[in-house]
């Protein structure tokens, strides 16, 4: 039989790590379409200290298909859920949320595009019951980064979805200390197909998601798929270095019929350089951001460091 993981990473998600297990056992046990696939359920806990551990170990022990990782610390967002899919010995991968806002049900319509070829399928929000507010910044962020990238990047994908082992093979030789999931399949994604869904709102508990870690995912889709930053930088000072030209001939050539203007010289002056000054801080602050991210790449860290695993060979 083909063995299919279900990945989910979990911080502080005590109310929802045995329902959604509980969801994922009840569907690959009664859908007609899973039912010839064996499955186990990894869960990678980024340090939460809210109890959820202690429910991980209680699940594990009662269900040996149920298996734990949990890190030293919080890694982040994106090092722990692609780390949990790299330790994953599966056929094919689904890796969902722990808070029900990825519906369970998408699974076997995966697993049926799976089965028709396709290596990655990628579950495509086209709504969701989210803020509309957020949902919207979200679009125009979609779009902005798809124009900009050297990659045509993928419009509302979280990383939900399904992945062929053959494709976990090409993460596997990645070796990327700080993995951007979705640009990755964007650039190395082939026998791709997206399946529509509309998001949930959360089952239980608070989003860990705030405006810092919002910034941090488009700032690492910025700086590892655009030149936006870069290019943008290098247009705008030489646009202003030939306003700042034109302003100082123009200052000059009006003086030289209104005397009382060289008594004038330091306001001109001061113009340009505080204009001058705010943009150099803005783009010093924006290379910083790529600077930052090479950075990561060659101090070649590990993704995550354990402190355990559970139900594990």
């Amino acid at each position: 039989m083909k063995k299919i993981s279900v990945v989910i990473p979990c911080y502080n998600e005590i109310e929802n790590v045995e329902a959604i297990s509980s969801a994922v056992i009840n569907i690959f046990e009664n859908d007609e379409t899973l039912k010839k696939y064996e499955f186990d359920i990894i869960f990678i806990d980024n340090c939460s200290v809210d109890g959820t551990r202690a429910k991980l170990e209680e699940l594990c022990e009662g269900e040996k298909r149920i298996k734990a990782i949990f890190n030293v610390r919080n890694f982040g967002q994106f090092n722990s859920p692609y780390y949990g899919m790299l330790q994953a010995k599966c056929d094919a991968l689904v890796l969902i949320c722990a808070d029900f806002q990825d519906p369970v049900e998408m699974i076997p319509k995966f697993v049926k595009e799976w089965e028709n070829g396709y290596k990655i399928v990628c579950g495509i929000k086209t709504h969701s019951k989210e803020s509309k507010i957020l949902y919207g910044l979200r679009s125009i962020y979609y779009k902005l980064i798809k124009k900009f990238s050297r990659i045509e990047q993928i419009e509302h994908f979280t990383g939900f979805g399904l992945y062929d082992n053959e494709f976990l093979d090409i993460l596997r030789r990645l070796d990327d200390p700080t993995p951007f999931l979705r640009g990755i399949v964007a650039e190395y994604g082939y026998k791709r197909k997206d399946v529509t869904y509309t998001q949930e709102k959360r089952r239980a508990g608070k989003t860990h998601n705030n405006w810092v870690s919002l910034l941090d995912a488009a700032m690492l889709s910025v700086t590892c798929y655009t030149k936006a930053g870069v290019r943008l930088a290098f247009c705008l000072g030489f646009a202003l270095s030939l306003f700042n030209i034109f302003l100082a001939l123009v200052y000059l050539i009006v003086a030289a019929f209104v005397p009382v203007l060289w008594s004038l010289w330091v306001i001109p002056i001061l113009i340009a350089i505080f204009l001058v000054g705010s943009v150099l801080m803005f783009f010093t602050g924006f290379v910083g951001e790529y600077v930052v991210s090479v950075s990561k790449r060659v101090t070649n860290r590990p993704l995550v460091v354990e402190e355990k695993r559970i139900n594990w060979d």
